[in-house]
């Protein structure tokens, strides 16, 4: 190269570099933040519910928890990542680095991995056990959000989490036509509803779950084996016990504070006597809470006969309801549930939700009301926020809450509660 094509090209390296850093130091093109902390985040009753979300895989799931986790973020919630036994601990580290990747969480902190895991199957009682341990996990770090609700990697959102994305008046012109149908989400709706409601589909009809998931006696390897193996069966079956009634149901829950307290604390025996007889039931899952809050006086009247997910089975139905994909998505939507499964990794129908629902995009949160940057190429609208208490409630959302108020309004139906 000759000394006047090195000076050219010197001198065209330097202005394209002086170029990015002027771009970059423009604050439309910056991920900076407003200095609000974990503080500026006000729970209680005379302010929007909060939640506790606790999401669980297994080996391989790092990405779909951290996009899950993206997909129902939001400041005031709390979350507990868990990768079970199957996975290892390079795994956790990667994903502990991807939530760390998020602005908001680096700020409000309200986040956390699970370092030490439980098993995470779906037969046995091992599963029933990890989730206590959430509820006790999250009730220790921060006992003040109204709601606990339990993920999969397989699940994902159909709503978001508070109202409309709100730009900053300098982006309010070019971008709020586009994000004008985020109207869809759970924290308005759930504002108008009791905060001592338990979502949880339940039955006492046992039907052929009787014979075949009640009274056969299992053993779970899950809960002393360091490497889970398949449940053990024994030849004999167990009558139904008289002391209680047996309940079943849906295993994806969304269960209230004051349940879930009465659940790890057992300020009577039956919590404990439960956990003793599930942990020989084949899906303790589908048994345990649903036996529990339907035998005790202090909370059958408050549940709701719904788990507010939308799922398509095979019939009869099998351990696990159908994957979903894009020829489900109409469905999906007119539903009204809060939350689907089950999903593939990396389904199309994914990005589907994404974009017509969530309006998120790559490792970004789901816009809502607190998100007030403008977007672009090399912005999250969510790497600034205004005040995170704030909701804006849009015409779908405010359909969600008239369907949640309806489901209130049957608690005193004999045909909706544990019966």
């Amino acid at each position: 190269m000759t000394g006047k094509k090195k000076w050219v090209f010197t001198l065209f390296i330097t202005a394209l570099i002086s170029l990015l850093l002027f771009i970059f130091s423009i604050p439309t093109f910056s991920s900076s933040y407003k200095p609000f902390s974990s503080s500026s985040v006000q729970r209680g009753p005379h302010h929007p519910p909060a939640f506790a979300y606790y999401i669980s895989g297994t080996r391989g799931d790092a990405d779909r928890i951290f996009r899950l986790l993206l997909a129902v973020y939001h400041p005031r919630n709390r979350y507990l990542l868990h990768i079970g036994t199957e996975g290892d601990g390079d795994e956790r580290r990667r994903l502990s680095g991807l939530v760390r990747s998020v602005p908001a969480v680096r700020v409000f902190g309200n986040v956390d991995v699970i370092g030490k895991p439980d098993a995470t199957t779906y037969m046995g009682a091992s599963n029933v056990a990890a989730v206590l341990r959430a509820a006790a996990v999250l009730l220790k770090v921060d006992g003040s959000w109204d709601w606990f609700v339990a993920l999969s990697a397989g699940d994902y959102p159909l709503i978001t989490q508070d109202g409309r994305y709100a730009p900053t008046a300098r982006g309010r012109r070019q971008f709020t036509s586009f994000f004008q149908d985020i109207d869809r989400h759970l924290s308005h709706a759930f504002s108008s509803i009791s905060r001592n409601a338990n979502f949880i589909d339940h039955t006492s009809d046992l039907g052929w779950k009787e014979a075949q998931r009640i009274r056969p006696i299992v053993v779970d390897p899950g809960l002393y084996l360091a490497r889970r193996t398949q449940i053990f069966r024994a030849t004999e079956k167990r009558p139904l016990p008289n002391a209680f009634k047996v309940f079943t149901g849906s295993p994806w829950v969304i269960l209230s504070r004051s349940f879930l307290e009465y659940c790890v604390f057992a300020w009577d025996n039956l919590p404990r006597t439960l956990l003793m007889y599930v942990n020989n039931v084949v899906l303790a899952q589908e048994v345990y809470f649903h036996t529990l809050i339907c035998n005790t006086q202090e909370f059958k009247n408050t549940t709701v006969n719904k788990d507010l997910r939308y799922m398509v089975w095979d019939n009869p139905p099998k351990m696990e309801p159908l994957f979903l994909n894009k020829s489900n998505y109409d469905q999906m939507v007119q539903s009204g549930a809060a939350f689907a499964r089950q999903f593939a990794k990396n389904d199309p129908v994914l990005d589907m939700i994404d974009s017509k629902i969530l309006k998120r995009s790559g490792n970004r949160p789901t816009l809502g009301a607190w998100c007030t940057a403008r977007t672009g190429w090399f912005v999250d609208p969510c790497s600034q926020w205004d005040d995170v208490n704030v909701l804006r409630p849009g015409k779908q959302g405010k359909k969600f809450e008239e369907s949640l108020k309806n489901m209130i309004d049957d608690l005193g139906s004999e045909s909706k509660q544990c019966i």
